[in-house]
């Protein structure tokens, strides 16, 4: 999994289990309509618009919030299975929950 330069957007962490792969994003105020996910060949694209927050008329003496179109790209391991992918968005923060293939999981065998 390939991580990219601090100052993206929006800020992700990723964590690794034997059972599968969890993806956080951090997006905070964005409308969860505006978010769309995809998985195409172990690549997980996520992208969305976030809206400017400002009243009208008014003009920004400081602007530091990240506002328009953004796009992010994870390669994700070999063994994930596509379709067990799962998003839940809560608290500004989209939860990415993507399971191993069965084939990948570890198996104990019996020994008779």
């Amino acid at each position: 999994i390939r991580a990219v330069a601090r100052g993206s957007y929006p800020a992700i962490n990723v964590g690794t289990t034997a059972d599968g792969v969890d993806v956080y994003v951090f997006a905070a105020g964005i409308d969860q309509e505006q978010l769309e996910l995809s998985i195409q060949q172990n690549l997980l694209t996520i992208s969305g618009v976030c809206k400017p927050v400002q009243p009208e008329g008014s003009k920004a003496y400081l602007h530091e919030r990240f506002s328009g179109n953004f796009q992010r790209s994870l390669s994700l391991p070999e063994d994930i299975d596509p379709d067990s992918a799962s998003a839940k968005y809560s608290n500004g923060v989209l939860h990415i929950s993507l399971r191993r293939k069965a084939e990948a999981q570890p198996r104990k065998i019996q020994v008779n």
